[in-house]
This record gives C-alpha cells, sequence and structure tokens, in this order.
C-alpha cells in the first residue's frame, strides 16, 4: 500500500467538498427538525457526477473502486451532515452491486443511468422483523406466475421508502424447508415500488430523520420476470458481493463523523475560558480528545487496507468487518467526547456535537452489530468453534 499522497483522491476530496460546502449546518440541522429528505443536496451530489463514482463507464458512471467511493464518502462525512448526509447517496454506490455484476445488458442500460443521474431512488427491502441478520431466514415469497412473479411478505429497516420510485427486493422462491442448503432458493428482483401494492409505514428514530427508514407490506405484487436480477434462486450468493463495499463504506463515514465531532471539540476547547485559562490547557480535556484522534486514525488505515485488498481482488472479509467495527467505535467515542468536552453546551443543538452522537450511533447497529463481527473474527480468524 502506498501511503504518499494521492492526487486523484485530493481531486474527489476537493470535488466533493464544494458540494458539501453549499449545504452547512444551518441546513443539516433543519432537516434533523423536518425529517424532509435532503432533495437539494442529492441532486447537486447527482449533478456533478458522484452518484456514479462506482458504476461502469459504458453506462454513464466513472468506473472507479471502493478505495475511491471510501475517500468520497469520508468527505462526505466530514461536512455536518452526519449519516443523513451519507445515507443520502451511499446507497447508490454498492447497494446496486448485483446488478452491475449480474444484471443483463438490457438491464443495466435500463438501469443504471437513471440512477447515476438521481432520476431513479432505489430502496432496499432485505432485512425482515423475523428474520434481522439471518437472512436465510426470510419469509417474503415470490411465487411464480405467467410472465413474472407475485411477491407477499414485509420487511424492516427499509431505507427512503418514502422518496424512493425503484425496490431491490430480496425474497424467496422456495421456500427455506424445501430447499437442500439455506441459501439456496432465494431471489433478488429490481422494480417498481408500487405503492398501491406496497405500503410503508416511517419508523420514527433516534437520528438521521432525514431519511427515513420505514416498514414496509407487499400484498400481491406483480413483478415481471425482466426485473429478476440474475437467476432465480441465486440471490444469496449475489448479495454477498456488496457486503464487504458497504462495511468499508460504513467505517469511513461514522471516522468522518467522529473526525467532525473531534475538530468542533478541538475549537471549542481553545476558545472556551474558565478559571482564566482554556479549557484545552487542562490535561482532563487534552488526553480524551488526543486519544480519540489516535483511534480515529488507526480505524482509518484499517478501512484503507480493507478497500485495498477489495479493489485488488483479494480476500477482505476480516478487514472489511474490523475496519466496521473499529470505525464505528472511534467515530462514536469521538462524538461523545465532543458533548462531553462541550459541557452543557454539547446538549445543545446550536453546538451540532449532540446530533452528531445521534447521526453517528447507528454505524454501530448497522449493517451489522458488533457481535456477530465479533463471532466472525472468532471463527474465520482465530478458527474457534463458531457460536450460533
Amino acid at each position: 500500500m502506498d501511503f504518499s499522497s494521492n492526487s486523484d483522491h485530493e481531486a474527489i476530496r476537493d470535488g466533493v467538498a464544494a458540494v458539501m460546502r453549499s449545504f452547512g449546518d444551518d441546513y443539516w440541522l433543519q432537516r434533523d427538525e423536518d425529517g424532509e429528505f435532503p432533495r437539494e443536496f442529492h441532486r447537486a451530489m447527482a449533478d456533478a457526477g458522484w452518484l456514479g463514482i462506482t458504476m461502469p463507464v459504458e453506462y454513464g458512471g466513472a468506473g472507479l473502486g471502493v478505495t475511491e467511493a471510501a475517500v468520497m464518502m469520508h468527505e462526505v462525512a466530514s461536512h455536518g451532515g452526519g449519516m443523513a448526509a451519507t445515507s443520502t447517496v451511499h446507497i447508490n454506490l454498492f447497494g446496486p452491486h448485483p446488478i452491475v455484476v449480474f444484471g443483463t445488458p438490457e438491464q443495466k442500460q435500463r438501469w443504471i443511468p437513471r440512477l447515476i443521474s438521481g432520476e431513479d431512488q432505489c430502496c432496499f427491502g432485505f432485512t425482515e422483523p423475523d428474520a434481522g441478520l439471518n437472512t436465510t431466514a426470510i419469509k417474503t415469497f415470490a411465487e411464480r406466475v405467467p410472465g413474472g412473479y407475485i411477491v407477499r411478505g414485509q420487511k424492516v429497516w427499509t431505507s427512503t421508502a418514502q422518496v424512493a420510485n425503484k425496490i431491490m427486493l430480496l425474497t424467496r422462491t422456495t421456500k427455506l424447508e424445501d430447499c437442500a442448503r439455506p441459501t439456496d432458493g432465494i431471489t433478488i428482483f429490481y422494480t417498481d415500488l408500487d405503492r398501491s401494492k406496497i405500503e410503508v409505514k416511517k419508523i420514527p428514530k433516534m437520528g438521521r430523520k432525514a431519511v427515513d427508514s420505514n416498514a414496509i407490506f407487499i400484498d400481491d405484487l406483480f413483478i415481471p420476470e425482466s426485473d429478476r436480477v440474475g437467476e432465480e434462486g441465486k440471490g444469496f450468493k449475489y448479495v454477498l458481493h456488496s457486503l464487504n463495499p458497504e462495511r468499508i463504506l460504513i467505517a469511513v463515514e461514522a471516522i468522518g463523523i467522529g473526525q467532525d465531532a473531534l475538530r468542533r471539540a478541538t475549537r471549542y476547547a481553545k476558545e472556551r475560558t474558565v478559571f482564566d485559562r482554556p479549557i484545552g490547557q487542562n490535561q482532563g480535556i487534552q488526553h480524551p480528545l488526543a486519544e480519540r484522534w489516535m483511534a480515529l486514525e488507526a480505524a482509518w488505515l484499517m478501512a484503507m487496507k480493507a478497500a485495498w485488498l477489495y479493489d485488488n481482488d483479494k480476500p477482505c472479509g476480516a478487514e472489511a468487518n474490523t475496519a466496521k467495527f473499529l470505525g464505528a467505535r472511534a467515530g462514536y467515542d469521538s462524538a461523545l467526547q465532543a458533548v462531553m468536552t462541550h459541557g452543557g453546551f454539547g446538549y445543545a443543538k446550536e453546538y451540532h456535537v449532540e446530533r452528531l452522537l445521534r447521526e453517528v450511533t447507528v454505524t454501530r447497529l448497522a449493517p451489522i452489530t458488533e457481535q456477530l463481527i465479533m463471532c466472525f473474527i472468532a471463527e474465520k480468524v482465530l478458527d474457534l468453534p463458531k457460536s450460533y
């Protein structure tokens, strides 16, 4: 790995920062209060071409790797928008990856340019209330009918379903009890979000208010066969292609939020005077902030290692999961310390650090919990017996 300055990465940072500067703290505070989807921000990122950074060149994308996507999303996360900003755009980067890898040429031409331009917004119906992270236990079922499938079931934590016009949907096409292996019989579709057949109910939540999360209920939704991605029953394998990039992106987003919070705390510690001296002169303030800087830097290096491995077609499961674990922890701890450094004012919305703490908390929970990451490392790296 090369740790020298990369001009291409600096160009990405400069370009993204130019967009981010048009959306300051007041904009993101307002979105946190009113819960409106950041349409202006989404449009600005689309117009600047950033939604297609990982998409194939032949369909209007930049064709870059997860390393460049990570640099981009780290920059997005570093300017006060928190997960509201990152979630507005990162769903475009590797969420539709099964289309890029397994879609037909006709499907790619039909779908990818509209995602890049921002004409289409996609939500993802993967998680279910009774399955959680046990994806093989999903029950949403797609029944074969002439010309396609009829789908019935429900999903939860479906982000952006309030504003999306497309949905990538994970279903069973063969019941679990009829499969030779639990991972068999799962199929992916990318289709219109037909609100006459899909009921969308928003879930009020702690943070990221502007990017909605939902429970959805699907009743007799017809999906044409032309909207199936890849082969029937092979969907679980297709989903695995996007898991490591997603973990890397979540890691760098948490790191970016943590670094944003750390900058705010450091600035406040320099300016806030108590007992005739800046509080940042006190080691009780200095040392926790210094420790947070070290943790954030270490997490960033792991994330970049994981991205490098992925882009060079090398195994990166352990590194991607570790980056997500360390990045989320470091980001959360930094935001919490920023609140504590501000004292009572850290609890006030006008200083923004309480919002960053609420925003970054989700990175410790999704898309995979810290506990399952530790189980993965114990089993796959340390060769300990599987615990679940």
